[in-house]
């Protein structure tokens, strides 16, 4: 389950089913206190300082804190590892502090936080509606407040359904970014380690520090991050055919969130919504389900009885199936999978209803399995399919209740659908979880420097400086400001005549004869360098320039031939100071 050393042993109470909150006899109610299984005593702290230093977290009791028990929310199944997950060793790491273990459907099995011995866990906003699941207990403290943020797990939608009843942000990343050694599976091959928290910019925070190859999970990948912000115009793919199960609120709260993504640049694109459907349709309709008896079985065949229904009954289903049929399944799937490939060539990012409406208790009560599958029309096929998605809250309906919206994007778009969703967030006037205050204002949404992959600097003197009118072709292609400094003393710069939009011409003289020009260095990533390249016109070339402290990067020069008519501005130091220099 891990390799880590422990500080010190913590304690935790653990709340026993008997005890804990759990439906009364009509149905109708649940107790907050059933967000939490297991508090510590004490928060847990490795470090003092680091980027998450002074933040709180709780993790969902299926993800391993060593010494303290991890049950999936089945008793019988508890044990107490030695060693805490991946994930959290490295938020702990990073400095923030962890202070329990909270509640989720059974094995991690369902989308609406009622299948637990340990209670069910309200929404955060009516007491007498679901929370969502499964990762229920995580999103209802960050909704109130109780952490800053808190780890839970998507299978099918179990990051996102929870987030979207309960006005707060679900981050699923793209499926190995973050390490799932050290989780209890629920479906391995497309488990992921999700995130909950109350703005974009915190569930990046952490995504940034959570995030990292880790060899001995089987399923980590070193994926190329796509972090190119999205252009200021851009198409998003709305389904063509839309289910909100009856609930008129929910749907005209989806046209509204179509009309403010209009509003920040967007434009909408039907797109066919039918494989993604039947993908969705095949996570527990096909010979897929075996893998969520395969990653209990040795427990279940021997104590079946301890497992509670529904989930029960889901588990077995595995039995049901041959090895011949699932290898049947997973070509369907493939097949799905490259059908709606040809949906991103029309389109950014594909939105989709967070989920489709709200249930009570009592309702999810009377039909346990048709409900809970109804939340996840939107959300099973997106693990499947191996794609990246956001919830973000999107509005509070006319009845008090949440609604939230979803971005989607291929694998490895986990930061251009951050850098909207902060955008889209906060143009919803809403303010945080359950909190009612207002909404902290916007944060850089910047990835780890790693998440660039191979980069190399170019330095820029004219109009691409920060700022100015083609600056956009560097920030376009996820490049990062990495130094604002000076060349050495050997350049000349000129003011071209003629260019649209205006450029100066840089060009290397005799030692002696030049001055420092002011010049911002970027860190592009390999990937786009080239693309970069190819747009810059003549008599402008990429060349090596050598800056005040010695260093050689990659820079704009101009050809000599150029410079006939073009005025010596080397006295105003930099292309900056010439421009305001300039009548206006």
């Amino acid at each position: 389950m891990g390799c880590f050393n422990m500080v010190h042993q913590p304690t935790a109470d653990l709340l026993p089913p008997e005890s804990a909150a759990a439906l009364p006899a009509d149905g109708e109610r649940a107790d907050p206190a059933a967000a939490w299984i297991q508090r510590l005593q004490a928060p847990l702290t490795l470090a003092a300082t680091g980027p998450l230093a002074g933040l709180d977290f709780a993790v969902k009791d299926n993800i391993d804190v060593a010494g303290v028990p991890t049950t999936a929310a089945c008793p019988a199944f508890a044990y107490t590892p030695e060693r805490h997950a991946m994930a959290v060793q490295r938020l702990l790491a990073a400095g923030a502090s962890l202070h329990g273990k909270t509640n989720l459907d059974q094995f991690a099995c369902g989308l609406n936080g009622s299948r637990s011995p340990y209670g069910a866990v309200p929404n955060a906003f009516d007491a007498t509606y679901v929370s969502g699941g499964s990762s229920s207990g995580s999103a209802y403290v960050v909704a109130t407040g109780q952490v800053d943020f808190a780890l839970g797990t998507d299978t099918a939608g179990s990051g996102r359904v929870p987030a979207g009843l309960n006005n707060i942000v679900g981050l699923k990343p793209s499926r190995g970014l973050i390490s799932a050694r050290g989780v209890v599976p629920a479906a391995q091959s497309v488990d992921c380690v999700s995130i909950f928290a109350r703005t974009v910019a915190m569930a990046t925070r952490v995504l940034a520090a959570a995030q990292g190859f880790d060899p001995a999970d089987p399923y980590a990948r070193m994926l190329p991050i796509d972090v190119r912000p999205l252009p200021s115009t851009f198409r998003f793919g709305v389904p063509d055919v839309l289910d909100f199960r009856g609930d008129t609120l929910a749907a005209e709260a989806f046209d509204q969130a179509i009309a403010r993504l209009r509003t920040l640049g967007g434009t909408p694109v039907t797109v066919a919504y039918a494989p993604l459907a039947e993908a969705a349709a095949m996570l527990y309709d096909s010979a897929l389900v075996a893998e969520r008896l395969a990653a209990v079985r040795g427990f279940f065949d021997a104590h079946e009885a301890e497992v509670i229904e529904p989930v029960r009954s889901i588990l077995a289903q595995g039995r049901d199936h041959s090895a011949a049929d699932l290898y049947a399944a997973q070509t369907r799937l493939r097949a799905l999978g490259q059908q709606a490939q040809a949906m991103w060539d029309g389109i950014d990012l594909l939105l989709v209803p967070t989920a489709p409406t709200h249930y009570t208790l009592a309702q999810m009560r009377a039909d346990p399995i048709g409900f809970n599958r109804n939340l996840g029309l939107y959300t099973n096929f997106v693990n499947l399919l191996d794609y990246a998605a956001l919830s973000v809250p999107s509005a509070l309906r006319p009845d008090g209740l949440p609604f939230g919206v979803t971005f989607i994007g291929p694998c490895g778009s986990d930061w251009r659908l951050a850098g909207l969703g902060q955008r889209y967030h906060h143009a919803s006037g809403l303010s945080e979880g359950a909190l009612g205050t207002p909404l902290p204002a916007p944060e850089p949404i910047q990835p780890p420097a790693e998440a660039l992959g191979p980069t190399t600097r170019i330095a820029v003197v004219g109009a691409h400086l920060s700022g100015l009118p083609l600056n956009g072709q560097l920030t376009e292609r996820g490049a990062r400001l990495a130094a604002v400094t000076r060349t050495a003393p050997h350049y000349r710069l000129h003011a071209l005549p003629g260019t649209v939009p205006p450029k100066p011409g840089l060009v290397r003289v005799p030692d002696g004869q030049g001055e420092c020009i002011a010049v911002e260095v970027w860190d592009m990533p390999l990937a786009h360098y080239g693309s970069f390249v190819a747009l810059v016109p003549a008599p402008l070339g990429i060349g090596t320039l050598e800056l005040a402290d010695g260093t050689r990067v990659q820079g704009f020069l101009c050809e000599a031939v150029a410079l006939a008519n073009a005025p010596d501005i080397s006295h105003f130091g930099g292309w900056r100071a010439y421009l305001a220099a300039q009548p206006q």
